[in-house]
């Protein structure tokens, strides 16, 4: 039962990942059809954050009462639901109204499989499952790719998402008994018998604000790349726009790489130690970017810092239990995933804004910045985890 589970958990984060990247690659065709200017995508993917801000923060109490199990199975069916609403959608309205529930389901879930594989999985194999996170993601632009040309477009690949996420939601049910058999008694203990805290005493918690802006400031970088690396190799570098878009996709191998590497040397390292590499090489990236190097040398940075970035997350949510203990787990990691949501929603952006009235040359010192508050509050909270 324990590796049925392990292996219905791969499968939750595959479908976990599939509607992040989903309305970024259909947006062209989304905003052509129904006559949108470009940056309305950023009302709808702010709903998306807020409603998985929401979710987050909402999500222990929720945890408490459902256990990991049947959330994970809410969740997915209401991701599902909310991609075949996209796909009947017929004016930017109903686009917005399915982004509250794609975003409630999305913080739901992430909080529920983070916290209970930092609870009973080991570091490297934390690591190991958000690559499937990554296998997610990348799916969904291929899905669309082929589904795009078709006669149903845009909407034939949201839907073939939806029966996707369909398929991975009833799959779950009928796994349900597998949570149970093997993890019943540590799951007791640990999400149900767990009194209520307030984000006010959450807050209160030694240590909870630094593990806020350790969550922040990874995924600012992380997004901050994803979002404006290719901008930044066009307009800074003079990289033909084609050739930066193909780029960009290496940033995110190296993210996937990166946690795969992770989890290889996780079984042998400390999480601690995998995090300080993971910054050291993320570091030297960002100085690379830094360099007035040719345009070929900063794609190169921005594959390491991918590589560099990519085992952060992780290793930060497996580490949550370790230094706050299991019992509080639930509540502090729901809050850790709304900080995400946070940097993800703020820092991209605020880079464009910035770039917009200054320059894109802004980038790699936007990027800096974040780098070195991220290392100022690791030291803080790893010498709380030390005391």
């Amino acid at each position: 039962m324990a590796i049925l589970l392990f292996v219905v958990i791969y499968i939750a984060y595959i479908g976990l990942g599939i509607p992040d990247s989903l309305f970024g690659t259909a947006w062209p065709a989304i905003y052509a059809e129904f006559g949108l200017p470009i940056s309305f995508a950023g009302v709808v993917g702010a709903l998306i954050c807020c409603g998985t801000f929401t979710s987050c923060l909402c999500s222990a109490k929720v945890i408490r009462r459902l256990g990991t199990a049947r959330v994970s199975i809410i969740s997915t069916a209401m991701t599902a639901f909310a991609l075949l609403g996209y796909s009947f959608s017929g004016n930017f309205l109903v686009l917005c109204l399915c982004a509250i529930p794609l975003g409630l389901g999305a913080g739901a879930i992430d909080t529920a499989l983070n916290n209970y594989i930092s609870l009973y999985y080991s570091a490297s194999q934390v690591s190991f499952l958000h690559c499937f996170y990554g296998i997610g993601v990348s799916l969904s632009p291929y899905l669309l790719s082929r589904a795009i040309d078709g006669p149903a477009g845009w909407r034939g690949g949201y839907r073939l998402a939806f029966f996707i996420q369909l398929g991975i939601t009833l799959f779950l049910i009928v796994t349900l008994p597998a949570w149970k058999s093997a993890r019943g008694a540590e799951q007791a203990d640990t999400e149900y018998k767990t009194g209520n805290l307030s984000l006010k005493e959450i807050a209160r918690i030694p240590g909870v604000p630094t593990m806020w802006c350790l969550f922040f400031t990874s995924c600012a970088i992380e997004w901050t790349c994803g979002g404006w690396g290719s901008t930044f190799l066009v307009e800074y570098k003079h990289m033909a726009a084609a050739d930066a878009a193909r780029m960009v996709m290496f940033f995110y191998i190296g993210m996937a790489l990166g946690r795969f590497l992770s989890g290889v040397i996780g079984t042998r390292w400390d999480a601690w130690r995998v995090v300080r590499i993971a910054q050291v090489v993320s570091g030297a990236a960002i100085f690379l970017l830094l360099l007035p190097v040719p345009a070929a040398l900063s794609a190169v940075g921005l594959f390491l810092v991918g590589l560099g970035v990519g085992p952060l997350f992780p290793n930060f949510s497996s580490l949550t239990p370790r230094i706050f203990g299991a019992q509080i787990s639930p509540f502090v990691m729901g809050t850790q995933m709304a900080a995400s949501s946070l940097g993800i929603m703020i820092a991209p952006p605020l880079c464009g804004a910035l770039g917009q009235f200054t320059h894109m040359a802004i980038f790699p010192f936007y990027l800096l910045a974040f780098y070195l508050i991220m290392l100022a509050a690791q030291h803080k909270i790893h010498c709380k985890a030390k005391s």
